[in-house]
């Protein structure tokens, strides 16, 4: 599992870069804001909106900005925007796979600015169900191994969560990362709170079923096709099947 943790951590580091340029915040907010308007503007009876504020309050959005969101998804106030999800399929350097994952008002707009990115950074759009096969939908909650003056260790994570449904805990050198099968992510995640563990975050991504190792080369242009793609607005997020070993991620970072 190196190379996948290793690939999640640099992931994790890249979104606290993504933070400052503003972009990981107008996503956070629209995930907001489709929940409230999925399932209503109440977090205690809305999980995933109390799920999608949490991990907006924990990259630092402005709690006026949080409010706003959760105002227009439920119609409470007036702006928002009727987002649709779209699923891209690609394939990229050396056979990696990705998903691409839109939350869009404009269904045109996102495909010609994702096709745009793909085939400039040596991608291309793959057939429906051929990349999505590769990967399962899980639940994954992040779990800080510092909180403050506590730290937490796997067997504590395990004895809290796994009566809750958590498959895998999968350590990721800061933080640790908590699988689930995606219906028992919020089970997980108040078991977490149940027992005092602080989390970053709890969502359902897609993971993928089998890495595929790269070397410098091609991980550099995997690296420039993520950031491509998650520079347009339109795109909420983007899972690969890459794995990067630890020896090659090192010669990145030189």
């Amino acid at each position: 599992m190196s190379g996948h943790s290793k690939w999640a951590t640099t992931k994790h580091k890249k979104a606290a870069i993504d933070a400052k340029r503003g972009k990981m915040f107008a996503k956070l907010i629209k995930n907001i804001e489709v929940a409230a308007r999925m399932g209503g503007g109440d977090p205690t009876g809305n999980p995933t909106l109390f799920d999608a504020i949490q991990k907006a309050k924990k990259s630092s959005v402005p709690n006026d900005n949080i409010d706003r969101a959760v105002k227009r998804g439920s119609g409470a106030e007036a702006g928002g925007a009727d987002y649709s999800t779209i699923m891209y399929e690609v394939y990229g350097p050396q056979g990696v796979a990705f998903l691409v994952e839109c939350l869009t008002d404009n269904k045109n707009r996102a495909a010609m600015e994702v096709r745009t990115a793909v085939t400039r950074n040596g991608g291309t759009l793959a057939d429906p169900g051929s990349v999505s096969r590769l990967f399962t939908r899980k639940g994954v909650v992040m779990v800080p191994k510092h909180h403050e003056d506590s730290e937490v260790s796997e067997d504590d994570i395990l004895e809290a969560t796994l009566d809750a449904g958590a498959e895998d805990v999968i350590d990721l050198g800061e933080s640790f990362q908590v699988q689930s099968e995606a219906t028992d992510v919020v089970a997980v995640r108040t078991a977490l709170q149940a027992a005092g563990i602080e989390y970053d975050s709890a969502d359902v991504q897609f993971v993928a079923s089998l890495e595929i190792p790269v070397d410098a080369e091609a991980a550099g242009k995997v690296f420039r096709l993520v950031d491509a793609l998650e520079d347009l607005d339109d795109v909420q997020d983007v899972f690969t099947n890459v794995d990067v070993p630890d020896d090659v991620m090192a010669q990145l970072e030189e």
